[in-house]
């Protein structure tokens, strides 16, 4: 099994960044609105840290984590917003607070977790590595959002690897969820790092290859930008229909980001 601990120690250093935006704010700029329709800078990092104490729960008490499932299951589609809206009705103190403290128990779990554990989530079962994966990718992406609402530029870092490898194995899910058969062959995908270096994924053989910046990627299956907005590249028709519908995350696609300069 992979050592977690890269991933985690990156899954750290990604909050820590977006802790540096928002740990200074007014309470009227927690009040500001993100990209995301009907949510706020406060429903952003509520909903991380509401994504991260159901990730302790998973990790630490299955019984607990179950319950929780069981009232998703009353509610689909509407828990993620009622747990990013009750969170974001707290205190922007109390929000942070709450935030910093489930993150920084999450990844000591992470941590203390015995070798190849696997754990409950709201889609497959999830190991140490996938876990602290899919909590990066989502603090990136929602990261993106608060830096948009404040009118900062992020610079992308080589932490993205985690999440354009995400990105690559979630292939197969993002034609499932839209009621299609997977390609039977591998892609060949080939990604430019922030740092220059090259990230290659399938085999050099494939017929079909996605290209370009790894960032322009991460910003594509996190629905981030519109495909249409980014530089990336497609050999054969079965990768150009990936580019459509890629999503890195669990749950329905939804509408994703518009092209820019398509509202008005």
């Amino acid at each position: 099994m992979a050592d977690p601990t890269p991933v985690i120690d990156d899954l750290c250093a990604e909050s820590e960044e977006l802790d540096l935006l928002v740990a200074e704010l007014s309470d009227e700029q927690w009040a500001l609105a993100t990209p995301a329709p009907g949510w706020s800078i406060a429903h952003q990092i509520a909903h991380l840290a509401w994504t991260d104490h159901s990730s302790l729960l998973a990790v630490t008490d299955r019984k607990a984590f179950t319950y929780e499932v069981e009232k998703a299951l009353a509610a689909p589609g509407d828990f993620v917003d009622n747990g990013a809206e009750e969170g974001a009705g707290k205190p922007p103190a109390r929000l942070l607070a709450y935030w910093r403290a489930g993150r920084e128990d999450l990844a000591d779990a992470l941590r203390a977790a015995p070798d190849g554990a696997r754990f409950p989530w709201y889609g497959p079962p999830m190991s140490t590595a996938s876990m602290a994966t899919a909590r990066l990718m989502e603090t990136w992406a929602h990261g993106l959002d608060v830096a948009d609402a404040l009118g900062v530029t992020r610079t992308p870092t080589d932490r993205l690897s985690h999440i354009a490898r995400l990105g690559v194995r979630t292939r197969d899910y993002s034609f499932g969820v839209h009621g299609l058969t997977p390609p039977f062959e591998e892609f060949r995908v080939e990604l430019t790092a922030p740092s220059g270096e090259l990230w290659s994924y399938g085999p050099e053989n494939a017929t079909d290859h996605v290209t370009g910046p790894a960032l322009d990627f991460c910003l594509l299956v996190t629905h981030r930008a519109h495909r249409t907005d980014l530089a990336l590249r497609t050999e054969g028709a079965d990768a150009d229909r990936w580019l459509d519908i890629a999503q890195a995350f669990a749950g329905p696609p939804g509408e994703g980001r518009p092209p820019k300069g398509a509202a008005g």
